[in-house]
């Protein structure tokens, strides 16, 4: 339940987690219901209602078959901008192959029921292809796009941020896959006439960017910019802008260095015709989860700072940019590091405030308070 909270507007110097909930199985997605309470994904196939007393619902029914494991099993999740009205929401999540043991990251279509108990009119609308045996590297990310400018409007499309399925890494620099890639599809499954690749001959039509590795947050700024974060291998896990055809360069170019040490490839760090990241990090923190601020809750200095988790060294990363929502990293700052636990994801919620979820076989659905 949102609370005003005495000089929640005053300038916060760090944050006091309130644990919401508890007993969550590795939950990986937040969303918030309309009425204040809670949509939270566990990655082992689970999809439940947290309500505002903290309580977890029964497993919401309905869930397509899903290959939990590893990495892999029911990811993100996130309600259709309309949803207050059509009760439609969106998760992905690692589908198994029909006839093998391959499998690959997918996104469905689902309608809440009015009691909140099933999914109805589930259908899959997107499946990364190829299917491939593998436990790793699903990403799985959802974001609504909109229209650019800040009046902008949800434009009918999603983006979905895919892995490179770890064993498959060199597919990142061909078209003619889904792996490693960002894809721009319509709510319905098919394929916006604008994609940068819809004539390109041996193209997958759905690819919007490439070159990715294992991106795990992704947001958008005020203005509809796309932003993604993905993990690197040893060190050099990065923060891109996704623009429409452009190559973010793995394999071929990093910031990182193979497992145990060693180069990647050539030991590129840049080349001709691929992208920079905005920043990345050495050693790795491993990212999930990506939110703006666009509430004063904090104080005025923290609206338009980035927030990412990191699941390597359990904490909150503050990111405060050259100008809000946009320009150079100019300084990070560690929160929630008394938790001592992998954050999975973060959100700002409708009373602007920061949620966070704990990857754990105990996690945590956590609100931040400004302190």
């Amino acid at each position: 339940m949102a609370c005003s909270l005495p000089g929640a507007h005053a300038q916060a110097k760090s944050v006091r987690p309130e644990i919401v909930a508890a007993g969550l199985q590795n939950p990986w997605a937040l969303a918030f219901l309309p009425d204040g309470r809670f949509l939270v994904t566990e990655r082992p196939g689970r999809l439940r209602v947290v309500g505002m007393d903290g309580k977890s619902g029964a497993p919401v029914t309905g869930l397509p078959e899903i290959a939990a494991g590893g990495q892999g099993g029911l990811l993100d999740v996130l309600l259709d901008s309309e949803f207050a009205r059509n009760r439609s929401l969106y998760f992905c999540f690692s589908e198994p192959a029909v006839s093998d043991s391959g499998n690959s990251t997918a996104l469905a279509r689902a309608t809440l029921s009015a009691d909140d108990t099933r999914l109805e009119k589930v259908e899959v609308i997107f499946s990364q292809k190829p299917k491939v045996a593998s436990s790793a590297h699903f990403g799985c990310r959802i974001v609504e796009s909109r229209t650019p400018g800040l009046n902008g409007r949800p434009d009918g499309k999603l983006f979905l941020a895919l892995g490179e399925r770890f064993s498959r890494k060199e597919d990142a620099q061909t078209l003619g896959n889904h792996h490693g890639k960002v894809v721009r599809i319509n709510k319905d499954g098919s394929v916006p006439r604008d994609n940068p690749f819809v004539n390109t001959p041996g193209a997958l039509p759905e690819i919007w960017s490439y070159g990715h590795r294992n991106p795990q947050g992704a947001t958008l700024t005020p203005e509809g910019a796309l932003w993604v974060q993905e993990h690197g291998p040893q060190g050099g896990d990065e923060i891109n802008l996704p623009k429409a055809g452009a190559n973010y360069g793995w394999p071929v170019i990093t910031y990182g260095e193979n497992y145990g040490g060693g180069k990647i490839g050539e030991g590129l760090t840049r080349k001709a015709g691929m992208e920079q990241p905005l920043h990345y990090w050495v050693p790795s923190i491993a990212p999930s989860g990506m939110a703006f601020l666009t509430s004063e809750r904090y104080g005025k200095s923290w609206r338009g700072n980035l927030f990412v988790g990191s699941l390597k060294f359990g904490y909150l990363d503050r990111i405060e940019l050259s100008a809000p929502f946009g320009g150079k990293v100019v300084k990070e700052s560690k929160l929630l590091t008394e938790v001592g636990e992998r954050i999975r994801d973060v959100r700002q919620g409708p009373d602007g405030l920061l949620y966070v979820l704990t990857d754990s076989r105990d996690g945590k659905l956590i609100r931040l308070l400004p302190d």
